[in-house]
């Protein structure tokens, strides 16, 4: 045996193996010769392999170490990055008509010409359980056999991993930060500018990370991209006690039903900003009384504030009397064009599909903005993956893993009555942490998953002095959840984008 082979040391674990190719983008000023690297790095946990994360990065060729990096996750929790990969910020992209609505299928794959890929270095990060991304167990009785995609398995000592142990907020965040750390050392950027996106869970996990990342991990961000986010978990289920999950949600509901033609509160073409503004004023003032006050309120203002949210909601009085004001997203987007055996997208209430079951008490239709577009998303993300970049390997990408979501956790020792952590005080953290990082916060209008009015009003809680509030761009886009489906919200976005990181770059 060489010597060099005898020196070599033994690798405990052996990820399956990447794939590389070099392409050229020119949906540009100018063409951009790439390389596009598919791989996994493997994370450890007392010096020994506990997971693989898998990550697609796209470099432009030329080796620049000042070209800005930013690293992409989508949310769920367990949603891999496909979304954003594949929907608005990688070089190719799924091709969705204008307006947003599904694509036939199998779905066309085209050059993004809305890529992040012009101003910036992209690596799009799948969490554990995600994608290609696995926990590794050992085999017991130490050793073993190959895995059927060639990875070897690692030894181990009889220790049985915790299955879920990647799939709660905290060791969720550390192993990306762990990522970050080790791709920057792997890939020599320490010196590059960084920015990192998130949507959805994974706008919470960037307003957790730009402390996590700056304090913990000694990762300077220049930029934080929060889409669609939802900064504050306790506001995403209503209940008959509540306040603010109503509100935040009438200004988006009334967009829709406006959208839709059902608005008997504004006259049939009234501009998109004029309804929000109304729903806005009627929002905040007089619906939030009617649900602090509940059965003191007289008779006639509530009976008023009743008429008033069933106009704006496009929906009969008696519904939303029954309802008690509180007229859930389920229930909305199955009444709202039930007379025409229609519902609309609770990720999108632009978006509408038949309704299946109409006889039926329960609303059981599929949703025409999350199943309806699954296929689309799994055929295109496996097609550039497997056959553009030539990834071989016989796991199933999981494009949104509900076993992922329904093991999440809050895996931090918080008292019994202390609420689920949320991200806004990190947020604002971070923002103190660094004077020169800026943050970038967006929605889609249309949206009910994750409404913009909460965005908005967290926001005007936040406290920020002058200089802070000049670091936080706040805009958002006609669409919904992924508002870059819509052809023209998509390139406004990436202008915005482009214009954000300049000015990040800048100072």
């Amino acid at each position: 045996m060489a010597d060099d082979e005898q020196t070599k040391p033994k690798r405990d674990h052996e990820p399956p193996a990447g794939a590389e190719t070099t392409e050229r983008w020119t949906g540009g000023a100018k063409p951009l010769e790439y390389t596009a690297t598919a791989k996994w790095l493997v994370l450890r946990k007392k010096e020994k392999p506990s997971a693989e994360i898998f990550s697609v990065s796209y470099v432009a060729k030329g080796g620049d170490q000042n070209r800005p990096v930013a690293f992409v996750f989508n949310g769920g929790p367990g949603a891999s990055s496909a979304y954003l990969h594949m929907g608005a910020v990688g070089p190719q992209r799924v091709a969705f008509p204008v307006d947003g609505t599904l694509p036939t299928l199998p779905p066309k794959l085209v050059q993004n010409e809305s890529s992040w890929l012009g101003f910036a270095d992209l690596v799009f990060v799948d969490p554990v359980g995600t994608g290609f991304s696995r926990i590794i167990e050992p085999e017991k009785n130490g050793g073993g056999p190959d895995k059927p995609d060639g990875a070897q398995k690692p030894s181990g000592e009889g220790e049985k991993p915790d299955p879920d142990e990647y799939f709660g907020q905290k060791r969720d965040l550390e192993s990306l930060c762990e990522f970050m750390m080790r791709w920057l050392s792997e890939n020599d950027r320490w010196g590059s500018p960084i920015f990192i996106a998130g949507e959805s869970y994974g706008g919470y996990r960037v307003g957790r990370l730009v402390r996590m990342l700056q304090e913990d991990s000694g990762i300077g961000l220049n930029g934080a991209i929060l889409i669609s986010p939802a900064l504050e978990l306790t506001g995403l289920a209503g209940d008959d006690y509540g306040v603010v999950q109503w509100v935040d949600l009438l200004p988006t509901m009334a967009a829709g039903a406006a959208f839709h033609g059902c608005a008997r509160a504004f006259p049939a073409g009234t501009a998109l900003a004029e309804v929000l503004a109304g729903a806005e004023e009627f929002a905040s003032g007089d619906y939030a009384t009617f649900l602090i006050r509940g059965a003191s309120l007289g008779a006639p203002e509530r009976q008023r504030t009743l008429s008033r949210l069933a106009d704006l909601l496009g929906l009969p009085v008696e519904l939303v009397t029954r309802a008690e004001g509180r007229v859930s997203p389920i229930v909305f987007a199955r009444e709202l064009l039930r007379s025409k055996q229609k519902v609309v997208g609770y990720y999108d209430v632009s978006i509408t599909s038949t309704d299946p079951f109409p006889d039926r008490p329960d609303h059981e239709a599929p949703d025409p903005t999350l199943a309806g577009i699954s296929p689309a998303y799994t055929a295109a993300v496996n097609r550039q993956l497997r056959s553009e970049i030539g990834v071989r390997t016989d796991r199933e990408y999981r494009l949104l893993s509900l076993e992922v979501n329904e093991a999440w956790k809050e895996d931090t020792k918080r008292h019994f009555f202390a609420p689920p952590e949320g991200a806004t005080d990190s947020f604002r953290y971070g923002m103190a942490l660094n004077p020169h990082m800026r943050a970038f916060l967006t929605h889609g209008r249309y949206d009910m998953a994750t409404p913009y009015y909460a965005s908005d009003r967290l926001r005007n809680l936040m406290r920020l002095d002058p200089d802070t509030a000049a670091r936080l761009t706040v805009r958002h886009f006609e669409g919904g959840h992924m508002f870059y489906a819509w052809e023209e919200s998509r390139h406004a976005f990436t202008a915005a984008i482009q214009e954000f990181v300049a000015g990040a770059l800048a100072g």
